[in-house]
């Protein structure tokens, strides 16, 4: 890589770091730490929140997924809105007002310790995971782009970023998310007029021919159980998932439990409602775009180079034989771009793609591993087109967003650990400054937790959905058991079992019935906690 774009990465790091540290003065005590002395201002909560979505797994999966699957994913997010306006006026001023530090020490206000510390604990087990995801994320793009091995990539991301957040605190990490989001908009504004100035036809055009490939169809209104975007399971079981995850996430709640007041909490929120869905459909469209860029230049047979180099030295007939397809395939879709023939080239386009979809299995036959490779598009691109200095503002956007998304998840999962278990449990008598360490220790050991499970992570295909997928495992049921505290005649046993029934009827599903979109675990998860909760508790409590 140019040097020009080390010291753009290096620049702004410094810039972050630096800032960061300076910011973090202020948590010497446990409230500082974890919450920043409840004192942030709403649009900083506001654009936090966003950040930590539009991080470094968003830079890289979504993108990948416009891409190879287009606008469709939008749908995903329609459910957010009406997810924050119902919690504006149910959990964020209730939770608000409570002044507790997780969300789940209500649960043993309402409950009992048990509902409280088993819902505590899969949060932390799907957050963990979610974690690790983050992590895989910039690890794929600086094992590509350095070409170092993958784990070499992760330590050398999370290592630093854990040793960040131990010293600062949900303030430093807050203030980092604020620049980050900035830096993320400016850089993809700046890819787009890349591409655009580089496309030889006009943009209306280009995007018609995008059309005809079915990559700008957003609305999908047929109502179908496996198929993960449409229109349905993005309003029903998107709500759920969001419900969930900014309702009983304390990665979330912590945002906004750190806001002045609870109408700053709700200002942070829905500013998120506002804004989200069109971030998200421009970071998606960047995808399109580059799909279409390469219509018009080279593209790579397979986009991940280190599997690319091992499966042709294992295979070299059959991959020349799959370059000769390729080169003639892709040829032939130019030439239908260029005549501007719609029809022409959704039928060229079929055949890229199938000939790429032959080379991802002969490389996963021949290499024994995944070879999915939608993660690999965009940092293909970024170091193959973009000029020196865009290049290294885009590594660096996505460096920054890492570490400062990775930062808020281990900050929550401290705050969770510290607070529900140990303070709860091992040692109720803790004074400040020793809860304060035992934060910063588990902090270290989240940390380690995550790095293993990114090495998992990466092979799995689109980054973006992966995280929905580990918490949609676990998103509806813990939903479930804060919808149970709304409700008067809930008891505790029937919250606990409840919640136990929701996770195991989660699991039948998703290993007993796998083509079952993943959206719709929340909705399982979520309905079935409430059913049982309210099962076992008709018998009033006296």
């Amino acid at each position: 890589m140019h040097w020009i774009n080390w010291l753009v990465v290096v620049a702004y790091l410094a810039w972050v770091v630096g800032d960061g540290l300076r910011r973090s003065r202020g948590a010497t005590n446990l409230e500082g730490y974890f919450l920043a002395g409840r004192s942030l201002p709403w649009w900083a909560v506001g654009l936090s929140v966003m950040a930590t979505q539009l991080s470094a797994i968003t830079l890289i999966g979504t993108t990948g997924q416009g891409a190879t699957d287009g606008l469709r994913f939008v749908q995903f997010y329609f459910g957010l809105p009406i997810a924050m306006v119902i919690l504006g006026v149910t959990l964020v001023p209730f939770l608000h007002g409570a002044k507790v530090y997780t969300a789940y020490e209500y649960l043993e206000r309402r409950f009992n310790p048990a509902t409280r510390s088993l819902t505590s604990f899969l949060f932390l087990l799907s957050r963990g995971m979610s974690c690790g995801t983050i992590i895989a994320a910039p690890s794929v793009v600086f094992s590509a782009v350095l070409g170092i091995d993958l784990w070499t990539s992760i330590m050398i991301i999370g290592v630093p970023t854990v040793l960040y957040t131990v010293i600062g605190g949900v303030g430093a990490v807050t203030w980092a998310d604020v620049k980050q989001m900035f830096v993320i908009v400016a850089a993809v504004l700046a890819i787009f007029v890349v591409i655009i100035v580089q496309l030889p036809l006009p943009v209306d055009d280009a995007l018609r021919l995008a059309g005809a490939t079915g990559r700008l169809r957003t609305f999908d209104f047929s109502f179908n159980l496996t198929d993960t975007y449409t229109f349905w399971s993005g309003i029903i079981g998107g709500t759920f998932l969001m419900l969930s995850y900014f309702g009983t996430d304390q990665s979330q709640v912590q945002r906004y439990l750190a806001a002045k007041s609870v109408d700053e909490a709700r200002s942070s929120l829905l500013m998120s409602a506002y804004w989200k869905i069109p971030l998200q459909a421009m970071i998606l469209l960047l995808g399109v775009g580059v799909f279409l860029f390469y219509v018009f230049k080279p593209a790579p047979l397979l986009f991940n180079p280190v599997q690319d180099q091992a499966a042709r030295a294992a295979a070299p007939a059959a991959f020349a034989e799959l370059d000769a397809r390729y080169a003639t395939a892709t040829t032939e879709r130019q030439r239908a771009a260029e005549s501007r023939d719609p029809a022409a080239f959704a039928a060229a386009d079929r055949n890229v793609t199938a000939v790429r979809g032959e080379a991802l299995a002969k490389a996963q036959e021949t290499l024994g591993v995944s070879t999915r490779d939608v993660n690999y598009i965009i940092p293909r691109f970024v170091m193959d087109y973009l000029p020196v200095g865009l290049a290294g503002l885009f590594l660096a956007a996505i460096l920054a967003a890492a570490m400062s998304s990775i930062a808020a998840e281990l900050n929550s999962l401290a705050t969770a650990t510290t607070v529900d278990f140990y303070q709860r449990w091992v040692n109720p008598a803790a004074s400040d400054a020793q809860s304060l360490k035992i934060g910063k220790l588990s902090t270290m050991l989240w940390g380690v937790f995550a790095c293993i499970v990114a090495g998992y992570a990466a092979t799995l295909g689109s980054l973006i959905e992966v995280v929905n997928r580990f918490g949609s495992f676990f998103y509806g049921s813990i939903l479930g058991v804060f919808l149970l505290a709304m409700i008067p005649r809930a008891r505790g046993v029937g919250a606990f079992v409840g919640l136990l029934a929701g996770m195991g009827a989660v699991a039948a599903v998703a290993f007993g019935a796998p083509q079952v979109s993943f959206l719709w675990h929340n909705v399982i998860g979520a309905g079935t906690v409430v059913i049982v909760g309210l099962a076992l508790s008709l018998k009033p409590a006296r």
